[in-house]
């Protein structure tokens, strides 16, 4: 029998929901069949977790990655990387030093990943705020992860059974979206996201639908030019690069068609563009993927709900499709 992947889990921010849905999500018995996975997190954090899910594991402390191997049936094995205070484990109020935190656990899980001590990292919601709040001025996960690969050519992408939707752009503000559209990061955007759904789908050539910036596609220029003069060019570039790539296409009508499967991937413009409509058919089951890093890395689709954090009720369904999305990339 093939030995079981090794994954990372970072516990995210430990005044959220990140350690209950961990806790959940590792009390599956599929989650033990398919990988050997270990929590890089707070031990406190992790204990408050198995109590407030009325979980039957136990806890223990490993050393180094490799450790998780060892750890008894019935547990969870933690790589400590902080020591958080008691005034810092408030839940729903995080702080600088739980920001610091949520920062060592990524780095923690993208150097092992980059050393090829662990196959691949799965990621629980941070609060970004928290995380600049500690000196670590990042918007987000992806940025972070693509600067400690030394890659600036990364795409995020969440998935889900039926839509997977990539961004040209990313965390910005809607009015910086059109001088941030330029032909060359749709182009880039368009030829990592056909590479990065081959490997998801076993299609040699997915079919991907390009969205417009505008409504209706720009309207022939009543709207903007984006369409005319940025992103269709893009698009015909990579259709002469053999990429299966369709558009401009208006946002408004496309996701009903790709919500029946006519297409394997999205490439939107913006942030709420793509999300929206992904959440409304995977707000439990969807994965955020980082393509275009030299390591696997997945995610929750969704952030650290304080609203819920200590109640035991958050859904451990995204962090269960991370996993296993995590370890079904390892395959390929």
């Amino acid at each position: 029998m093939p030995e079981k992947p090794l994954i990372a889990i970072t516990m995210g921010d430990p005044c959220g929901v990140g350690p209950e849905i961990i806790v959940k999500a590792l009390q599956s018995p599929e989650i033990a069949a398919i990988c050997t996975p270990f929590v890089i997190g707070d031990a406190p954090a992790m204990r408050r977790a198995l109590s407030v899910c009325g979980s039957p594991l136990g806890l223990i402390e490993i050393a180094e990655p490799e450790d998780a191997g060892m750890a008894p049936h019935g547990t969870i094995p933690l790589l400590a990387l902080s020591r958080l205070a008691e005034t810092d484990l408030c839940l729903g109020r995080p702080t600088a030093a739980t920001g610091d935190a949520v920062f060592r656990y990524i780095c923690g899980a993208a150097r092992f990943c980059l050393s090829g001590r662990v196959a691949a990292m799965a990621t629980a919601p941070i609060s970004k705020e928290s995380m600049n709040r500690a000196g670590h001025d990042y918007p987000g996960h992806t940025e972070l992860l693509a600067e400690l690969c030394g890659t600036g050519d990364f795409v995020m992408m969440l998935a889900g059974e039926v839509l997977r939707v990539s961004l040209v752009t990313i965390h910005e503000a809607l009015a910086d979206i059109p001088r941030l559209v330029t032909l060359e990061k749709v182009l880039k955007t368009i030829r990592i996201t056909a590479a990065g759904v081959a490997r998801l789908t076993g299609k040699p050539r997915p079919r991907l639908a390009v969205l417009a910036l505008n409504p209706h596609c720009g309207e022939g220029g009543l709207f903007g030019n984006e369409e005319r003069e940025i992103i269709g060019p893009a698009i015909q570039a990579a259709q002469a690069e053999g990429i299966n790539a369709v558009g401009p296409l208006s946002a408004d009508t496309l996701f009903h068609f790709a919500g029946q499967g006519a297409y394997d991937g999205v490439v939107a413009m913006y942030h709420d563009q793509g999300l929206i409509p992904l959440k409304m058919l995977h707000f439990d089951d969807g994965v955020n993927i980082t393509l275009g890093l030299p390591i696997i890395r997945t995610s929750v689709d969704h952030g650290t709900a304080y609203d819920l954090a200590g109640t035991g009720r958050a859904s451990e369904k995204s962090m269960l499709a991370a996993i296993r999305m995590a370890v079904e990339m390892t395959k390929s």
